[in-house]
């Protein structure tokens, strides 16, 4: 049976996009059953209406988080990925889905991770430390930012002449690779979480690295 899949995102969605891709390719055995956001104008929810996906924009207050966990409930995902999304889950909805909610970091956690550090931010960050490696995270939400046990880790290189925007996309690129796969993990039942780590990850030679 395929995965059911509830994404949020806060911004324009192309690692969205490379989950409805692998979904459309055959690649990735899930269903999207929602897109929801935290801004009106998110470029990820207009995507979701272009594939027939449900879109849902929770616009801010006090009542934010209760809209968004109802909203959760009515959808009934098997998983919740976070797809660039900015906002810290509330610690109701990471109990209720406790190890069913993913995250992608644009850098090796626990290293560049954190309240605030997203986007560009990141990048910057890298290349002021002076550190030659970075890469993607991809881990298990729980109440802090960025701090949920790790599920896999992909390594790519700080070359001479980056500059942020060169990372980015480098990393970019990996992200869109590497979260499909992941996914896919969970759907073929692979993935389980106990006691703070992560069973059933493994290093994936189809992954490995170059300069691109």
């Amino acid at each position: 049976m395929a995965l059911k899949l509830a994404v949020l995102a806060s911004g324009g969605g192309t690692n969205f996009q490379a989950i409805l891709d692998a979904v459309g390719a055959g690649t990735l055995d899930a269903e999207v059953a929602l897109i929801a956001s935290n801004r009106e104008d998110a470029g990820a929810l207009d995507r979701g209406r272009q594939a027939g996906v449900r879109a849902d924009w929770v616009p801010r207050g006090d009542d934010f988080d209760d809209r968004l966990h109802l909203l959760l409930e009515e959808t009934a995902p098997d998983l919740i990925v976070l797809a660039g999304y900015l906002k810290l889950i509330a610690e109701r909805t990471v109990r209720q889905w406790s190890g069913r909610i993913v995250n992608i970091h644009p850098a090796l956690l626990p290293a560049f991770g954190g309240k605030g550090m997203y986007g560009m931010r990141v990048h910057e960050a890298v290349l002021e430390s002076g550190a030659r490696i970075t890469g993607v995270t991809v881990h298990i939400v729980d109440e802090e930012y960025d701090r949920g046990p790790i599920v896999t880790q992909l390594a790519v290189p700080v070359l001479d002449d980056d500059t942020p925007e060169s990372i980015q996309q480098r990393v970019l690129k990996r992200e869109h690779e590497i979260y499909p796969r992941v996914l896919q993990w969970f759907s073929e039942g692979r993935i389980r979480v106990e006691e703070g780590r992560v069973y059933g990850s493994e290093p994936d030679p189809l992954l490995e690295d170059d300069r691109s």
